[in-house]
């Protein structure tokens, strides 16, 4: 008890010093009161998710980790929009392992990804806004001696009758002391002045000036750094090393070995690596030792057939109707592995005393992250802080945490702070990679060209159960997002299959939705083809009973120019599809050099629902186009005896500043409820690539990435 008291008392200290000069994002522990808020030296805390100090200073404790898609601007935005106070006058602050901050639509953990932070935070941080709005107001009243009905908040002040008035920081404590309401009226989007305005990110004059902390640039007071040695084949445990020639060389301080490797510790990181080259190490490499890309893809498609599917959806008789049909048209589309490729390699700083831990560096899982640590140390989970930092980039890599027990790990061993980073060809070759899916699709086509019946299955990897401990029998929604699509197919069966090919996998931008669509718009485009139709036309004759869907497509064909030829040499390719709660659709216009696809246009059209910052929307998109592209164009993991064969982007190549495409966007005004931005654009590159390849060469790609050789091979 003392120790959880110790901590708690530590954590508040340190909260109150980061709140007082918060500048770049970044927070330690605080413990929330438990019931009704209370003061805390000059900070108060009307409920877990603002703080108020008597300076006036708010501070908005966000939930969601800040890895480029804009949280520190969208969540500070709903906030500020109920508590009627100007937008630069709140500060954000990443909040600490608790259950107040779950992701209500992640079961309830404290998890960023799966472009849920808009969506989940709509309601819940205009909700805080509005009761701290109301506490503040009763404050009042009740100083005052006056009914609430008489006030109003607005610009940081409770104005009363007679000209009384006074600031929110002059209320906080007695605002802290009151219990928080259970109901509040919110604003009518009418009254919105903050929310759906343009506006600037208020995160980038740190990122500009340099006083942003991501995790590769914190620092503490005698820490070391640490670079790590792991097996070349996945799932491989050290033999046995001699470290003699490393302890030999500058600067270094120990060498020790965890679970994952043989790490050398140094004085800095150029040291740490340097000597990291000296060690000799014998690997047992284990059960993947023989693994390759060749064997990875048969083995996926043989499972498609022998395998237990898990039904997804089924309605009709789509088997019978194809078993009859006079035409039918089949094909099978492969997704190859990828690599989440943050520009921030892995990186973590750890503080392991006989006692408690101090853990910082960026995560996308913080209260996961801690439980883990506590477990794996032999802590008490209220020991053990966790400081959030800005992410160099996510994208679902960071839900994973090892290279962070690693860190903690190896300051246990040395009993020092230490600093572990990954060095790019470590990032590349230990990733949680993208899965490999294999799908395959039947259509019968009726008189009229349209579908009268379609299957489509798929085999793939399940991230979720690796994550989750899912049973292998259980389905796995994450695998088939995006399966079925929106258009209007009389019968149809769709399921899965779970086929473990061997290499870790993790969550990637989009995770199935990416996969998936790729399959399904590109056969989509196939029948349209069959059936001599216009593409856009034959999809919009499938989407009579889906206007939000298909006002995308009509306003992406008007935007794109598609009703016009294009220039000559060059061709267009389109896709659509609903993911995330957003209707989005994309035209991709290229030409052909050296039998490769050179993109010059990509026009979205994106209904995202009600929008906070339309500016981030923006943003949002162009990310997810380029990011698209890098993989369709040359994304690709592949495996030679148990090794990884991409080191770096030389190998891994991604798209380039002079390769980026003019990138056009409309987003559609719209009353419907926020849908995620931050990954949908990314599902449509593959697909609407290969259409456009399509129209180009008259070959067929059903395999990325689209390259020269995939194209000849068609």
């Amino acid at each position: 008890m003392k120790q959880a008291q110790r901590a708690a008392s530590l954590s508040r200290r340190s909260f109150l010093k980061s709140s007082a000069a918060f500048s770049g994002g970044l927070m330690v522990g605080f413990v929330l009161p438990a019931g009704p808020a209370t003061a805390a030296g000059t900070i108060h805390t009307p409920n877990a998710w603002v703080h108020i100090a008597d300076d006036n200073a708010i501070t908005l404790i966000s939930a969601r980790a800040e890895m480029g898609q804009g949280v520190y601007t969208s969540m500070p935005m709903l906030l500020a929009e109920e508590l009627n106070v100007d937008l630069r006058k709140v500060r954000v602050a990443f909040a600490p392992p608790g259950k107040a901050y779950g992701n209500a639509l992640i079961f309830g953990l404290q998890l960023t990804g799966g472009s849920t932070s808009v969506r989940e935070g709509w309601e819940r941080q205009r909700l805080a806004g509005a009761q701290v709005r109301e506490m503040l107001i009763a404050a009042a009243a009740q100083r005052w001696k006056v009914d609430a009905a008489q006030l109003r908040a607005e610009d940081g002040q409770v104005l009363g009758p007679n000209g009384r008035r006074a600031s929110y920081g002059e209320l906080a404590a007695e605002a802290s002391k009151l219990k928080a309401p259970e109901k509040v009226a919110l604003k009518d989007p009418s009254q919105f002045r903050i929310v759906g305005k343009r506006t600037p990110r208020l995160d980038t004059p740190a990122k500009v000036n340099g006083t942003a902390t991501f995790g590769i640039d914190v620092k503490l007071p005698g820490m070391v750094y640490a670079s790590l040695q792991q097996c070349p084949v996945q799932g491989g445990k050290v033999k046995s090393f001699d470290a003699s020639k490393a302890r030999a060389m500058p600067g270094v301080i120990d060498v020790v070995q965890i679970p994952d490797g043989v790490a050398v510790v140094a004085q800095s990181y150029w040291q740490a690596t340097q000597a990291r080259e000296q060690l000799s190490v014998q690997w047992d490499e284990g059960p993947n030792a023989g693994l390759d890309t060749a064997a990875m893809i048969a083995g996926t498609r043989a499972a498609l057939a022998s395998g237990k599917p898990f039904p997804i959806k089924q309605q009709g008789d789509p088997d019978g109707v194809i078993g009859r049909a006079a035409k039918v048209l089949r094909a099978e589309y492969l997704t190859q592995s990828l690599s989440h490729a943050p520009m921030e390699p892995m990186n973590y700083t750890a503080h392991v005393e006989a006692d408690r831990a101090r853990l910082i560096g960026p995560t996308q899982w913080p209260d996961a992250l801690q439980g883990a640590i506590a477990k794996i140390l032999g802590l008490k989970p209220e020991t053990v802080t966790v400081e959030n930092t800005f992410l160099g980039g996510g994208f679902g890599r960071r839900i994973d945490f090892d290279y962070a027990i690693q860190a903690a790990q190896i300051s246990q061993a040395v009993k020092r702070p230490v600093k572990l980073v990954w060095t790019r060809e470590d990032d590349m070759q230990h990733d949680f990679y993208r899965p490999l899916g294999v799908h395959q699709l039947a259509a019968a086509v009726g008189a009229d060209g349209k579908p009268t019946a379609l299957t489509w299955r798929v085999a793939s990897q399940s991230v979720t159960g690796r994550v989750f401990n899912l049973p292998a029998e259980a389905p796995d929604a994450l695998m088939t997002e995006a399966a079925v699509p929106l258009y209007d197919i009389p019968a149809a069966r769709h399921d899965a299959v779970k086929h473990d090919a061997g290499l870790r996998v993790g969550y990637w931008r989009a995770v199935s939705h990416n996969m998936n669509t790729f399959a399904n718009e590109s056969f989509i485009d196939e029948l349209a083809a069959a059936a001599g139709k216009d593409p856009v036309a034959y999809r919009l004759s499938l989407l009579e009973t889906q206007p939000r869907l298909a006002n995308v497509l009509k306003t992406l064909a008007a935007k794109a120019g598609w009703s016009t030829p294009a220039a000559a040499g060059r061709y267009r390719g389109v896709a659509v599809f609903e993911g995330y709660e957003t209707h989005i659709g994309a035209v991709l216009e290229i030409s052909m050099k050296d039998g490769a696809p050179q993109v010059h246009r990509v026009t979205v059209v994106a209904d995202p629902g009600r929008m906070v910052n339309p500016d981030t929307v923006e943003a949002q998109i162009q990310s997810s186009v380029v990011f698209g592209l890098s993989a369709a164009l040359w994304g690709e993991i592949t495996v030679d005896k148990g090794r990884v064969q991409q080191f770096n982007f030389d190998s891994y190549r991604v798209m380039r500043h002079n390769e980026v495409p003019a990138i056009d966007i409309t987003l559609v005004e719209s009353r419907e409820k926020p849908g995620g931005i931050g990954e949908p654009a990314t599902s449509l590159m593959a697909p609407a690539l290969a259409n456009a390849v399509f129209a180009a060469t008259g070959k067929r790609v059903r395999r990325t990435p689209i390259r020269p050789e995939a194209i000849a091979q068609a």
